[in-house]
């Protein structure tokens, strides 16, 4: 038997500097359409967590606090998701991030394999980076850095209740 096919989870985060709807977050804002569009055109982009179908400007509301700017997204690949993170135009956007955000010290980002098809939840994607946070990286909560292969993770107890 093959096992089952995964695709790549993503969960980012980052702290405002001043509130979503401020002047200093404007260019901010008006990027994000374009770079949204961007990332849902992408070879590999399978889902991307969206607080409104219709205003592409929205940002995820969430119970995690008011000045923290949720991204959330799956992937068919390590690599595609690599591909547009650091060569497509996100990267301008990327490079600027200082501009926007506050600095982070601990993990911002986490990845994980999931069953292709799963949509994984907001508080799954929370509760990895927190994992990754307090555990550091592990087939279940890694980066980019410290990566694994999904084979890696077909055999986890997570993975498993995915495809139930």
């Amino acid at each position: 038997m093959n096992p089952p096919a995964m695709h790549l989870a993503e969960l980012n985060i980052a702290h405002l500097r001043a509130p979503i709807d401020s002047a200093e977050l404007a260019e901010f804002v008006a990027l994000l359409e374009p770079i949204n569009a961007v990332a849902d055109a992408a070879p590999g982009f399978v889902w991307r967590l969206k607080e409104s179908e219709v205003d592409p400007t929205a940002t995820v509301v969430h119970d995690y606090g008011d000045h923290l700017l949720i991204n959330f997204s799956v992937w068919e690949s390590l690599e595609t998701l690599w591909n547009y993170a650091y060569r497509s135009e996100h990267l301008a956007v990327l490079r600027r991030r200082r501009e926007w955000f506050l600095r982070m010290m601990e993990p911002y980002m986490v990845l994980w394999w999931v069953p292709a098809g799963h949509i994984p939840t907001l508080a799954e994607g929370m509760r990895r980076l927190e994992r990754l946070r307090s555990e550091g990286p592990s087939p279940e909560a890694f980066t980019f850095k410290d990566s694994y292969d999904s084979s890696e993770a077909v055999s986890l107890p997570a993975a498993a209740e995915a495809r139930k």
